[in-house]
């Protein structure tokens, strides 16, 4: 039996990866390099760093972990991250550590008590498999946890191998994260938008020295089949459970700053990062009331108070990052301090204090992209010392 057979996807939000009745080209990912993992890993004792994104679309959707048993591993535990070994937490729910029903492995939680596996978890393994769909956003938590194992690896002299997967916000833009704003919603100094697959960034962390030790860690990436940079690749399972669809990971790096304000971006609605309102008809004529729903959303923002504003699913937006979204409701509340409710929330998803200090000072979108590009020119430059794959034109 498949240990995921039982889990209602399509609740969670599975896409299709057609459109207009053809069929958009499937890569392959490095989960899918089967044998490859294998001469990689024989003989091995083996954790694994995976969720319910860990399927294998061209071998039967079948779960890594299935499919690695099947073939006699030696997998030992799987560390669960944010939102779990079956991706059904909610954001920032401690996950617990437990046993998988299924077949009986241990279960370990790397965000409950420990964001990093500890030496006494890393002891009975030999290499750590990291195999989970990032999108390609700073403050998505899974590229955080990556660099936690890749630290845990190299104290503990372990290997760790990537599966690489491609990025769905495929763009470099973005305020660069800078010293002092350090935080599991930014631990590396990237951009908000870093253009790299999970394999790519791993490349970065130990290259760069980021892991705040002097060795680095024994890395190896398996690269994925049939993707370039500037790819579309729409997700064939939901990250997360806020994430439910193509729209709302299209979204998400636009609207991931009003998680800093009283403004909803739709948690406790089946639309979430969708849909931008407020309790005030004067915000918009589309309206929506964030309601309770268990593994999304139990206690959401505005709960049960009908909330005012925009309908963004449909929207002609290309993708990427802009402001627009944000800054018209900065004006809509009156351009008030007051609109940061979590002002320190705000700074470190930004990954700075500058970006509300521009705001509050009534800058313009144009006037604070500016501000940011001399640092983004410069991660593009050394970006391109990691990549892996052919890169979209500049």
């Amino acid at each position: 039996m498949k240990i995921f057979s039982h889990i209602r996807i399509a609740a969670l939000g599975t896409l299709l990866l057609a459109a207009g009745g053809i069929m958009a080209r499937v890569p392959v990912t490095g989960a899918e390099q089967i044998g490859r993992i294998l001469r990689l890993i024989e003989g091995k004792q083996v954790a694994l760093v995976v969720n319910q994104t860990s399927i294998l679309e061209n071998h039967g959707r079948t779960h890594l972990l299935d499919t690695l048993l099947a073939r006699g591993v030696a997998v030992r535990k799987v560390f669960a991250p944010e939102h779990g070994f079956r991706g059904t937490a909610e954001a920032g729910e401690l996950v617990k550590d437990s046993r998988d029903r299924h077949t009986g492995i241990p279960v370990v939680s790397i965000y409950g008590n420990n964001k990093k596996p500890t030496a006494g978890q890393m002891r009975d393994i030999d290499v750590v498999i990291f195999d989970i769909q990032d999108v390609g956003v700073r403050f998505y938590t899974y590229i955080s946890t990556l660099h936690y194992v890749m630290e845990a690896c190299a104290e503990n002299h372990k290997e760790c191998i990537v599966l690489d997967r491609p990025n769905p916000n495929d763009f470099v833009d973005g305020p660069v994260r800078k010293e002092g704003y350090g935080s599991f919603v930014g631990l590396d100094p990237l951009p908000l938008l870093h253009g790299l697959t999970v394999g790519e960034l791993a490349r970065m962390i130990n290259g760069e020295g980021w892991l705040c030790l002097p060795d680095t860690c024994r890395l190896t990436v398996v690269p994925l089949e049939g993707w370039k940079h500037g790819e579309l690749y729409r997700l064939p399972i939901a990250p997360s459970p806020n994430l439910p669809n193509q729209e709302a990971v299209r979204l998400y790096p636009s609207l991931g700053w009003f998680e800093a304000t009283n403004v909803s971006i739709g948690r406790g609605t089946t639309f979430p990062f969708q849909v931008i309102g407020y309790p005030d008809a004067s915000y918009g004529s589309f309206s929506f009331t964030p309601r309770p729903i268990e593994g999304m959303d139990r206690n959401p923002l505005q709960k049960d108070r009908r909330c005012f504003g925009v309908d963004l699913r449909g929207l002609p937006f290309e993708g990427g990052l802009t402001l627009r979204f944000f800054l018209d409701f900065y004006r809509k509340a009156g351009c008030r301090d007051s609109f940061f409710a979590r002002p320190a929330w705000f700074d470190l998803l930004a990954g700075n204090a500058s970006l509300r200090a521009s705001i509050l000072e009534g800058l313009s979108e144009e006037d604070i992209r500016r501000s940011w590009q001399e640092d983004l020119e410069r991660y593009k430059i050394l970006r391109r010392r990691y990549l892996l794959y052919p890169d979209y034109p500049h």
